[in-house]
């Protein structure tokens, strides 16, 4: 979908937008040369020239082929340079990689979403996609966490959302502030009081390691069955193609066979969370 013939070789985009998300945390508006399609869930990798690149989920609808839009964390000598630029500047996308969302299993289901910190910029994506079939689809809840209300990413796409038919968003945050009105604590005390009919779902969690790991123990104790929870498994993709062997996590490379598993496919293979 999308590819390009070279796989070595970037797509020219030009950046026309940025959005201050937090302050460690941008959007970036890009506008490839040609048209790009991906599947939610899938990667590509952002060419910086002269300086590397590094792996990105887009955060966009996997609908548009004319834009896409990518969620960077200031983490990095890579992500550090991208935060510096501005509309008008060039960077390249290699890909789409990857196994994203199988989103047909999904039909006639509810959808429980766990997501924390810039784990939302995937799951941002598949919210897109779901909403679009959204006949197909009971419902669809959103549980989201952050540190801190400043931490929340999308702000004003979070009320959307609340307007939207079959979607439901509950937050927390570890630390509120004064203005703060919803949940504070971890994002898996959301799931105290959670109303799926679980038998007739799924469940999708994306987030800090720490926070997926408890988030699927919790899902697994809610009764969700381990082939129904699909978790994104971004760790230590580096090259995109298999070949480095950064993100080999026992008999999968992350970056060929997911960045989605389902719990059941890999919950026997060695450092999962790390």
């Amino acid at each position: 979908m999308g590819k390009n013939e070279n796989l070595y070789k970037p797509l020219k985009c030009e950046l026309t937008k940025v959005i201050d998300e937090t302050p460690l945390i941008k959007t970036f508006v890009l506008v490839p040369e040609k048209e790009f399609s991906f599947a939610t869930g899938q990667f590509i990798e952002v060419t910086i020239d002269g300086l590397g690149e590094a792996p990105f989920t887009p955060s966009s609808s996997p609908l548009l082929k004319d834009q896409l839009e990518i969620t960077v964390m200031k983490t990095g000598y890579v992500t550090d340079h991208m935060h510096t630029m501005k509309p008008g500047d060039v960077m390249g996308i290699r890909g789409p990689y990857g196994r994203g969302y199988p989103i047909e299993k999904f039909y006639d289901k509810e959808v429980l979403i766990l997501g924390g910190g810039c784990g939302f910029a995937p799951i941002r994506s598949l919210l897109y996609n779901l909403i679009a079939i959204s006949d197909k689809l009971r419902k669809v809840t959103l549980y989201y966490g952050s540190k801190t209300p400043e931490d929340c990413v999308y702000k004003p796409y979070i009320q959307e959302l609340r307007n939207t038919p079959k979607i439901e968003v509950l937050r927390s945050v570890d630390q509120a502030d004064e203005n703060w009105t919803e949940c504070v604590g971890v994002v898996t005390v959301l799931l105290d009081d959670v109303y799926m009919d679980i038998k007739n779902s799924v469940a999708v969690v994306c987030g800090p390691p720490i926070m997926m790991k408890c988030g699927t123990i919790k899902l697994l104790e809610m009764g969700y069955p381990e082939h129904d929870i699909f978790l994104s498994m971004e760790k230590n993709m580096s090259c995109g193609l298999g070949k480095c062997g950064h993100c080999m996590m026992g008999k999968y490379l992350v970056c060929k066979d997911g960045p989605v598993f389902t719990y059941y496919e890999i919950k026997d293979q060695p450092h999962i969370w790390n």
